[in-house]
């Protein structure tokens, strides 16, 4: 007896070795929920001791509220901060806040505490499905003051918008791409920054689908703008139109974190606004033909192939479609680079917009072929940078610096190679079984 019971501890010793010794080897998972847990004990008490910044939710309610009691008019739902410049999801979402929170502030940033750890959960996610961070530095997704009070002492939507984004990545990575869509154009209808990740979107999409899947996609993206916008389009479609979906807007030359260095008469010139546009053009092109297309001979080659493809199915009255599986790595890399590189080029980023792209930092950063110790200083001046207030000359070219820097460490970096192996061709799969 007292035989059995030595091997019997001998047996749990030893799996327990086992399990610590795996442990060891793969620490990412453990150290993904430690930090979950550890940041959601600072979420709560950032909401229990430091005091809420009021900014801009006074103005969200009274936007609310006149959606609630019946105004379709764009033009006349307006808050202390101006009109209201975000499509119709805003509104619905915000509704159901005010609904839940009664429009007071505390329940509401319990609710945004509870929408931070949801967001930091999909991205901590995203980052253990491409293993390209090590399991370390996954820390770092926790230690923005700024993100911090963007989503518990601010209560911005950006926030909302920058979670559905990371929720329509994920569906994009199991190659979900109606769906992913779908969930992108939820994002878009509650801010328009959301589509600084179309162009590489688009471009994944192609490289992955046929065009008659990349068409039915995209419509279904469209039909949910459509259906979020209904009640305003039938009613007053011009307004609805110019007001949520601006993009001419001029932003206020103070509030700017990148380029405070630029003096005020040429920041509000539509040419400063024309340059940023073309070079932000120019490095989604260059990116795309030599960085995200490069394995396949480059943009107009990925274009060319897509033609010829869909010219062979039409004269074979073929309804098959012809699908590449992409690579996790590859659709993450290409949508974040797509989306710093329009962040580079954005006339103006106020302080919730470090949201967009905060988020994909650690990543780009073990992308670009650094050393570890410089990753971490520039991650650090980001971080400075954006907790600079107001900010200042110094501050914005200090960023666009390390801004500049980062997206040369992409350039120079390898390229990974965007497919998994294997197709879901079904004609190229039936001449294989002949």
């Amino acid at each position: 007896m007292a035989a059995k019971s030595a091997a019997a501890m001998r047996k749990n010793s030893h799996r327990s070795d086992h399990f610590f010794q795996k442990l060891m080897k793969h620490p990412k998972l453990p150290f993904a929920f430690a930090l979950l847990f550890a940041d959601s004990i600072l979420v709560t008490l950032i909401i229990a001791y430091v005091p809420y910044t009021k900014i801009d939710w006074d103005a969200y309610m009274s936007q609310v509220t006149g959606f609630l009691e019946g105004e379709r008019d764009y033009s006349n739902l307006k808050g202390d901060t101006g009109p209201l410049v975000y499509p119709a999801g805003f509104l619905y979402i915000y509704s159901a806040i005010q609904y839940v929170t009664g429009g007071q502030v505390y329940p509401a940033q319990i609710l945004f505490g509870f929408l931070y750890m949801l967001d930091l959960a999909i991205v901590v996610f995203i980052y253990l499905k491409t293993d390209v961070v090590p399991w370390w530095a996954l820390s770092l997704l926790s230690l923005s003051k700024r993100v911090h009070s963007i989503f518990v002492l601010r209560l911005f939507n950006d926030c909302l918008a920058t979670t559905l984004l990371h929720a329509a990545l994920i569906s994009i990575i199991y190659q979900k791409w109606h769906l992913g869509l779908v969930i992108f154009s939820g994002a878009v209808s509650i801010k328009m920054n959301v589509l600084l990740y179309a162009p590489p979107l688009l471009l994944l999409m192609v490289k992955a689908m046929d065009i008659v899947g990349v068409i039915s996609a995209l419509a279904g993206a469209a039909l949910v703008q459509i259906v979020i916008g209904l009640p305003f389009v039938l009613s007053h479609p011009a307004s609805y139109i110019s007001k949520a979906f601006d993009l001419g807007r001029v932003f206020i030359h103070f509030w700017s974190v990148n380029f405070k260095f630029v003096p005020e008469e040429i920041f509000v010139s539509k040419a400063f606004a024309l340059s940023l546009l073309v070079a932000h053009l120019s490095l989604l092109l260059i990116f795309a033909h030599y960085r995200w297309c490069r394995h396949e001979g480059g943009l107009f080659a990925v274009v060319h192939s897509k033609i010829i493809q869909l010219k062979l199915r039409v004269a074979r009255r073929d309804p098959s479609p012809t699908n590449r599986v992409l690579q996790t790595d590859h659709i993450v890399t290409t949508m974040f680079v797509g989306n710093f590189i329009g962040i580079i080029c954005a006339r103006s980023l106020h302080y919730q917009f470090y949201s967009w792209y905060f988020y994909s930092l650690p990543y780009l950063l073990w992308k670009a072929p650094f050393i570890t110790l410089l990753r971490l200083l520039l991650f650090a001046a980001v971080e400075f940078c954006w907790n600079v207030f107001p900010s200042n000359s110094y501050s914005s070219i200090l960023l666009l610096c390390v801004h500049l820097i980062i997206l040369g460490g992409l350039w120079i970096s390898s390229p990974e190679y965007p497919y998994v192996g294997k197709t879901t061709d079904k004609s190229s799969s039936e001449k294989k079984a002949r």
